[in-house]
């Protein structure tokens, strides 16, 4: 196991776009929390400080589609830096000028939200053109999974300590330098000035004219919404068990779950079609959160919670490379960013529907959120299946070069049709 990652990891430019990358998504994965503690402490209340963090992932959910299609357009680094650059000023400005006015602080948050930039999808977008083999390709994807679960758990931490060590406002300018440096870091490697997106066809939907594409979207979404009432059904669960670190210790263990099955994942080339894999390790997710309607002691409760993380890093590695597959060509970047944005809006909106549940039904409602939302993820698979199995697009080999308007093969896409389909041009 450890081996075929060392090996992937070895291979020139692979580790430094993944540690740059995490890098860059530092400022995002840390902005609710470094809002929240900022606000606070320059008088604002809990309302005002939601409030804030609202527009931001707002603005965020709409800008990282947007600005995948200008990558995918343009290239990495022309789109990329100016877009980190811009949110972290966007952050500066609310760390300089506070609350007041409001106005500017709500101005601040939405630029900073609206710009940053789409990492995830450029990294995952990369990897065919760096990775050649086709079972490197899909560990790194379940290598990016894993590492997004370490850096959700240990961005918070950071910024804690920044606080403790400095400011509040510290840790804004602080955790934004971190992620200027890190997508520098990314956009002038090689494989990132080279990259070029296959030749695409104008069409106003971009992406979301693939119905395999959307089948995927609709499926995560609710799986966002199951994390996102988890998080919610765990305080709650703690607030009659002990307090704040049961809660902190069950969202651990979900995301410990989740990096145990990501490594195993990701450790071992599995046979067939990504699409089939993908329904059942999505079963295997919603049939996960079904025991933690148990509401056992705290003991039983998070050895419930890291079993029910166990499959997430896996179904994600998997989506990752249907989104590949499915993605009309020469939208790859806003492919994979649409199914960000999906599951960030899926998350909120699970936050907001656990909330209510749980006032007026109880913890063990809460945790039938997440349930119900496993359960929808699935349904939507069932149901829609044909459109997955159907039309994955011709796959060619990456080039590691190509000029705008030059023609050349494909260099944003995986290499390998997988057995069992039969390739057809869906853009």
């Amino acid at each position: 196991m450890a081996a075929g990652y060392g090996e992937l990891l070895r291979t020139p430019h692979a580790a430094r776009l993944l540690v740059g990358t995490l890098l860059g998504r530092l400022p995002n994965a840390t902005a609710a929390l470094a809002v929240l503690l900022f606000a606070r402490s320059e008088g604002g209340s809990y309302a005002l400080a939601g409030a804030l963090s609202a527009v931001y992932g707002a603005a965020n959910a709409v800008g990282q589609p947007l600005l995948g299609r200008a990558v995918d357009r343009f290239g990495q680094p022309r789109v990329m830096l100016p877009a980190a650059v811009a949110s972290a000023l966007g952050m500066v400005l609310f760390a300089v000028t506070g609350l007041e006015p409001l106005p500017v602080a709500y101005a601040a948050m939405l630029v900073a939200g609206l710009f940053t930039p789409p990492l995830e999808g450029g990294l995952r977008a990369l990897w065919p053109s760096v990775l050649r083999r086709e079972d490197q390709v899909h560990a790194a994807y379940a290598l990016d999974a894993v590492a997004q679960e370490v850096m959700f758990a240990v961005g918070p931490l950071l910024v804690t300590l920044v606080v403790a060590v400095w400011s509040e406002a510290a840790a804004l300018l602080v955790i934004n330098v971190i992620g200027v440096a890190g997508a520098l870091s990314v956009v002038v490697s090689r494989p990132s000035r080279q990259w070029r997106s296959a030749p695409r066809e104008a069409h106003w939907l971009g992406a979301l004219r693939s119905p395999g594409l959307l089948v995927l979207l609709g499926s995560f979404f609710f799986i966002g919404l199951a994390l996102g009432a988890i998080a919610v059904a765990a305080v709650a669960y703690a607030d009659e068990h002990g307090g704040g670190l049961v809660s902190s210790a069950l969202l651990s263990a979900l995301g410990a779950g989740a990096l145990v099955g990501g490594i195993g994942y990701g450790a071992r080339t599995w046979p067939g079609a990504p699409e089939r894999r993908l329904r059942l390790l999505v079963a295997a997710l919603a049939l996960g959160y079904l025991p933690l309607m148990l509401v056992p002691g705290v003991a039983s409760m998070t050895v419930l919670a890291a079993v029910a993380g166990l499959f997430l890093a896996p179904a994600l590695a998997c989506a990752f490379v249907v989104v590949d597959r499915h993605a009309p060509s020469g939208t790859v970047t806003e492919a994979f960013s649409w199914l960000v944005t999906t599951f960030v809006v899926g998350n909120a909106l699970g936050s907001a529907v656990a909330g209510p549940v749980v006032q007026f039904g109880g913890v063990v409602s809460g945790f039938a959120v997440p349930a119900a939302g496993g359960a929808a993820a699935l349904a939507v698979l069932l149901a829609a299946q044909r459109f997955l199995l159907e039309g994955p697009r011709p796959v060619v080999r990456p080039t590691t070069h190509r000029t705008p308007g030059e023609p050349g093969e494909e260099n944003d896409r995986n290499h390998a049709v997988e057995p069992g389909f039969r390739p057809r041009h869906q853009a």
